[in-house]
Formats: C-alpha cells, structure tokens, sequence
C-alpha cells in the first residue's frame, strides 16, 4: 500500500484497515511530525512586518498557538535555484558546501540513509511527502508515501528547468534581450491597463495544470493520509510542501479581489534600479527578475505584490484545514506543527524581486513552532538556520543528532532556554556574493564588484544605511570581514576573498 496512497488519494478512497487493532492517533504516545514547507516566503509576510496587511488567519492563529522566530535563515546557494540548495540542505542535514558534494552521493545511490526522513523512520515513524520536491533523489526513495511530486516551479510553459536553461544562456551573450525568451507572464505589467496575464485563469496552466490548484492538491493529500495514520500503530512524519507562493502567482479570483492595487503601499526599501544588481548576478538575464520590467515601477511592484499576497492567503486557507483535520483525527494535542520556508523574497525592496541576494528580506523566512511544551503567543529574535527544523523533529522523535548534520535543534530556544541562538550567520550566493551577521550588524561582500556594505540592522532593520564610508566603523568592518573568512573556512567555502581588494 506504501506507494499506492497518493494514487488512491487521488481516486478520493479513504485508506481504513476495516480489521486493524492499531491505536487511534489519541493513543500514541511518541509525538507526531507536521513539516510544512512554503517557497519563496519571506518573513515580513507574516507577524504584521508588511508595510500592507496581510490575509494568513491560519498561520497567525500558529504564531499565537505556539513560538515563531524572524531571524530564521537559509545559509546560501550554489546555483540560481536557491530552493534546490536549500531543501537539498534540510534533507541531508548537511551545510550548503557540504550539501553541494554530497546530493553527488545521491544521485549514485549511496548514504540515503542519512536523510531526514529514513533517521525518523529509524525512530518509529511512518513518513510521508507531498508537494514541491526540488532535490536530486527521487522522494519514493527515502519515504514510505509518497504523493504529487512538484519540480522547482509550475510548469507547463513555465517548466523550471527549460526557463533556467535558456535565461543561463542569455547571461552569456553581450547586450542580449531577455523579452526574445519570455513566456507569457514575465517582464509585466508595463503599464495599468496590462491584461496580458490573469492569475486566475485555469486555462494559462502553471498551478492550475492538471484541473486544480496545487496547493489545494498538497491539502487533499495530507487529509488523505492522515485518515490512514490515524489507523495506524506507528507515529507519523509529514512533509508537505507547498509550490506556493514561487511564481507564477496564481491563485482563484476571490483571493486576489482581497487586494486593491491601488490602496497597496510600497516597500521602505523601494527603488526603480538596484545599482550593484549585474555585479551581483541580479541582472535582466535571471529568471527571478525579469518577472518585472526594468526599472521596476511603483505600480508593477504593487500588482506583483496583490498577486504574492493573494497566493499566500489562499494557502493559508489549506494549511488551515490540514490544521482542523489534526483535531479531527484526535492528533493535535501529540503533534509538533513546523512551518516555515525555503527563503525570502524580495518582492521590490532594494530594486528587486527574487531571493538570490543577501538582504533581510530574502535570506530570511518565517519559523513557527507549536506543540507540547511550545510556549505561546511567543517571538524570538535570535538567530537560527531554518533548516533547524531538521534537527529539530530529531530532538522531537528521540534520535541522538548524527555528527554529520550541521544544523541543531531550536526546541530547548523555544522554550526559553537562554543562550541557545547562534552568535554569528554566513550567507552565500554562488560566487557573486558573501554575508557575515554579528553582533547585530551585517558585512555583505560583493567580490566581482570589490565592494563591502555595511548594516546596522537594530538601527536599520530595513537596511538602507550602507555604513561601510564611515571611518568611525573601519575596525568592526575589519573585524567581520576576518570573521567571513574564518566561516568560510569552517564550511569549507573554495571562494578566496583577500582583503586587499576591499581597501581594508
């Protein structure tokens, strides 16, 4: 039956063992795991950071049910599909670097045992996976159900790799244009009467592809399964992943309509260009942002912004009924919820729209934790790595955290423990950018333009205040710069940065 559950999901049977004797989910003691995994959300969509206010009753009735942090960050990406890195990251356990070498070792074949879901089936459970997928093994190799595996994006015209392929090709031609390769719904709206692209037309494709919204497929999926789990002996493991709130924005008309265009306020962070974004690799020719037309325009940004608000509230209303069918089933009270992110966005602060930059606003997402002993109505500000969330439902199922998993368990955090945060970040995007956070304050390097910033994020959170032309900050620039190095070590970093270049 282990591979048939999707399928019979799918036909709409419910899975009940008519002669089982297995404890209902009320009986079992070992607690269960809800992983639910979002993409491309940054952490201001939640908790009330947007300069809007934003639809997710669900998931703020999580923050309030349990303990949420907004310093929860995704460690880097070798390639422009930062989402790959970072779930290949949360599967492995392993730091990006690390993580790049060993997804090699998957696709042989070799050391799936040390993946997330076979060390909680090792502890008892019985796991699961639905949704967005993005990592080089297959997940029917490493769960025990699977169901509606997604790629990187939705596809149909949309389909990930083809539109990567040819955007990388463009990046190597001089003075290219990037509308030659565009499908409908990139380098849009130019102006207010653009109606080349509905979101909440089936017929376009992308999540509408196969006659339902994928998100809405992700949900009936989890329901289906845990009328099965609830049958059964063993604990469960779920990890639902959600395509959304990744472009194309799609989502039915009545969610779109809860935002007007016209009273939508711009980000603080707002500007038309982004001066450093070719020597950063931000440039015309990646995927991300050509999604809009350069300059970026305040309507532009504030339609794109209807459209990433409305997806997120209509995923909201499906994780809010995953969330109702825990109780149903008698499982809410002995189940840890984790959600969170793959990374931010940038959705028009600081000139830009995707995630392969090293801004608050995209390296950062959401972090709910809720279940027992979870303290409510509870935010943290102390950093931690998102893909915690790994360790973290190790720590919850009893598993003795292997040597080989970088990342640690936030549970004893969340719980009030002091001193538990990590005291320094490092963050990387291929080899076009590098990031230090200490001490409150964030060194971004960018080596092709051998240029450092600087942030005081207590003061400016919004980080619009390069500080690095202050004499007064010549030895904390100094200090943190050394300090890059020495994670860049640590992780096993190949990119040298001497100091030489910077002026320093």
């Amino acid at each position: 039956m282990n591979k048939l559950i999707g399928a019979l999901a799918t036909a709409g049977v419910i899975l009940i063992s008519a002669c089982s004797q297995s404890p209902s989910q009320e009986e079992i003691t070992q607690p269960n795991v809800l992983f639910v995994f979002a993409d491309d959300l940054t952490f201001t969509a939640l908790g009330g950071l947007e300069p809007n206010a934003v639809h997710t009753p669900n998931l703020n009735k999580l923050m309030a049910e349990g303990t949420s942090f907004t310093k929860a960050y995704n460690m880097g990406s070798w390639t422009g599909a930062v989402c790959t890195a970072s779930r290949t990251m949360m599967i492995s356990g392993r730091s990006v670097w690390e993580a790049q070498k060993f997804k090699e070792n998957w696709k042989k074949g070799e050391k799936l045992d040390q993946t997330w879901p076979r060390l909680m089936k090792e502890a008892g459970y019985e796991t699961y996976m639905s949704g967005k997928w993005h990592v080089d093994v297959h997940p029917s190799e490493i769960f025990d159900h699977t169901a509606h595996i997604r790629g990187g994006m939705p596809g149909d015209h949309w389909d990930h790799a083809t539109m990567v392929h040819k955007f990388d090709s463009l990046a190597r031609q001089e003075n290219a244009d990037p509308s030659s390769i565009m499908p409908l719904g990139y380098d849009r709206p130019k102006k207010p009467n653009d109606t080349s692209w509905d979101p909440a037309d089936v017929s376009q494709g992308g999540y509408w592809e196969g006659g339902k919204h994928w998100s809405e497929v992700v949900k009936e999926d989890a329901l289906a399964f845990m009328d099965h789990a609830n049958e059964q002996k063993e604990p469960f493991f779920m990890y639902l992943a959600f395509n959304a709130v990744h472009d194309p924005r799609q989502s039915p008309g009545s969610f779109l309509e809860q935002y007007k265009v016209d009273e939508l306020k711009l980000p603080k962070s707002y500007m038309p260009l982004y001066p450093h974004k070719d020597a950063i690799g931000n440039g015309p020719s990646l995927r991300d942002e050509a999604l809009a037309p350069f300059p970026r325009t305040p309507y532009a940004i504030k339609k794109h912004l209807q459209e990433y608000y409305a997806l997120l509230s209509h995923m909201d209303a499906q994780i809010g009924e995953i969330v109702d069918k825990l109780a149903a089933i008698g499982a809410r009270e002995n189940t840890y919820i984790i959600f969170t992110a793959d990374h931010g966005l940038a959705m028009g602060k600081h000139g830009l729209l995707g995630k392969q930059n090293m801004y608050e606003h995209s390296v950062a997402a959401p972090f709910i934790i809720v279940g027992p002993g979870i303290p409510e109505g509870k935010r943290l500000d102390e950093n931690i790595y998102l893909q915690d969330a790994m360790a973290t439902s190790l720590a919850i199922a009893g598993v003795k955290k292997p040597d080989y998993v970088a990342f640690n368990s936030i549970l004893d955090l969340a719980k009030g423990h002091p001193n538990q945060g990590m005291d320094k970040v490092y963050g990387a995007y291929i080899n076009y950018q590098r990031m230090i956070k200490q001490d409150g304050y964030k060194l971004i390097v960018y080596p092709s333009a051998s240029k450092i910033l600087l942030y005081d994020l207590a003061q400016d959170p919004h980080e619009m205040d390069d500080l690095s032309g202050n004499k007064a900050q010549r030895e904390r620039i100094t200090s943190m710069f050394a300090a890059l190095q020495a994670e860049q070590r640590r992780l096993g970093d190949q990119l040298v940065l001497n100091k030489e270049d910077y002026d320093l």
